[in-house]
């Protein structure tokens, strides 16, 4: 498999050279593959569906082919994953994605724990290590620096913005120690990005380190996510039968999106053969993405924050990767788009609980409320020209995607992400429904660690300087 750039066509690459360096430091583009490979049908139409592992390891194979071997490929699945993705259905048409059952309790370990094993294999025959930049909106960080942790050959250096992320994500990021480090950032998630970025394209830093990136402009981060749309898909369409008997409905994938890798790890899976028709890009008050499917035009801008944090993404990376694969008009006919704010956050975590009993965290909840929203009338309305929402109104934007009389008609379902623990979230969750979840073992031993994070100022020369000295 070949790799090409998103801002360079004229770029091919390996999948070693892509992985070790996160993003071409010429272009400052992101490396995508040249093709997306097809899954066989009899693969895909098994009965009862290919485990997730096995789903892993049959996507993960062209990508690397030629560079892993099938053995080697397998035994990093297996180090990698001693958990699954669980689909939960919470009513007849609606399932939930849980993708927290990793070590961080949070969806970025799927991507995380294969990449540090893909760069450590590629390691193995380097004489200087290997430093690991990145930038964390919420759960990326702690993700990576569990993944890496006690890798040997490898630096990792996390930075995060100072008093924008949870209590309990930043005890789980400031705590680390050995190879991992964090940066307490005086800024947002776009400056701490921004850093990152800056880094990685400067030329007389990258002669002194290696450097190479985790967040999910590294490719290596972004086809793992796409394991779980294909096996999640498989599972759903083979369950359907039993729990709402619709025959042949739409499979809707409902994702909160921040940065934008995991719903472009959902365009890989639909690419490579999962049966899915469609997608919500639901996002918080940051909705760079929702207006520009709506208008035309895409506008960066200063991130907001929010209850949703790991979502507070104003200049979302991986818009160069949806812009690369489709059209406007592709992404239109592909994609529903909505947003909503904290208020409308908390509202959906009440009324999700309210009408199903689950327990949702402040990410699922946007995803859970756009598809509320679109199965009780919001795309009806879409169709039927009576929506009034502007791009500075919650809800739907004005775009209407091929699969929308199927919604209408009742005859879709949906997947909704829920990317995270919600115990990561308890003062917020309990501010919706009066309690607090129940804490998982593995995040409440956190809470008894020290704090090591290192603070530094929002600025380049000094993040370079620190870097220069400590590494």
């Amino acid at each position: 498999m070949k790799y090409t750039d998103t801002r360079d066509k004229g770029i091919s690459t390996d999948f070693r050279t892509a992985v070790m360096s996160g993003m071409n430091p010429i272009s400052g583009g992101l490396y995508i593959p040249c093709e997306f490979p097809k899954l066989s049908k009899t693969f895909i139409d098994r009965s009862p569906e290919p485990s997730f592992r096995e789903v892993a390891f049959e996507m993960a194979r062209p990508y690397v082919e030629g560079e892993i071997s099938n053995s080697d490929l397998e035994a990093i699945i297996q180090d990698a994953y001693p958990f699954i993705a669980q689909v939960v259905p919470i009513d007849p048409v609606t399932y939930v994605l849980e993708l927290f059952h990793g070590p961080t309790c949070a969806f970025k370990d799927f991507g995380a724990r294969f990449m540090a094993r893909v760069m450590s294999y590629f390691n193995r025959t380097e004489n200087s290590n290997l430093h690991i930049l990145v930038a964390t909106s919420g759960d990326t960080g702690s993700a990576v620096g569990s993944a890496f942790y006690g890798v040997p050959g490898i630096d990792v250096t996390i930075l995060f913005p100072d008093g924008k992320i949870s209590p309990l994500q930043e005890k789980q990021l400031s705590t680390f120690d050995g190879n991992v480090r964090a940066l307490r950032v005086k800024g947002t998630f776009d400056d701490c990005q921004k850093l990152v970025k800056t880094a990685f394209t400067d030329s007389d830093l990258r002669e002194k380190l290696r450097l190479s990136s985790a967040n999910s402009i590294n490719i290596a981060r972004l086809l793992p996510q796409s394991f779980y749309y294909m096996y999640s898909s498989l599972v759903v369409r083979n369950r359907i039968p039993h729990d709402s008997k619709i025959e042949n409905p739409a499979i809707i994938t409902i994702v909160p999106s921040g940065n934008f890798g995991n719903l472009t790890s959902g365009l890989i899976a639909r690419e490579m053969g999962a049966p899915i028709d469609g997608f919500v890009a639901a996002t918080n008050s940051n909705h760079t993405v929702p207006d520009w499917i709506s208008t035309g035009k895409y506008t960066p801008r200063p991130s907001i924050a929010t209850l949703s944090n790991a979502m507070d993404v104003g200049a979302p990376s991986n818009y160069e990767r949806i812009s690369y694969m489709y059209t406007l008009d592709e992404v239109r006919s592909l994609f529903a788009s909505y947003w909503t704010d904290d208020s409308g956050t908390l509202t959906a975590i009440n009324k999700c609980n309210e009408k199903t009993g689950y327990i949702i965290d402040p990410h699922g909840a946007v995803a859970w409320s756009a598809w509320n929203e679109i199965r009780n009338g919001g795309m009806e309305k879409l169709l039927n020209g009576e929506s009034t929402n502007d791009l500075n109104t919650p809800g739907l934007t004005k775009n209407i995607p091929t699969w929308a009389n199927k919604v209408v008609s009742k005859n879709a379902v949906g997947i909704v992400l829920e990317t995270a623990h919600p115990a990561k979230f308890g003062s917020t969750v309990a501010k919706a429904i009066g309690r607090e979840p129940s804490m998982p073992n593995r995040l409440e031993k956190v809470l008894s660690l020290p704090d090591k994070a290192i603070p530094l100022e929002n600025n380049y020369d000094n993040f370079k300087e620190w870097l220069i000295g400590n590494l």
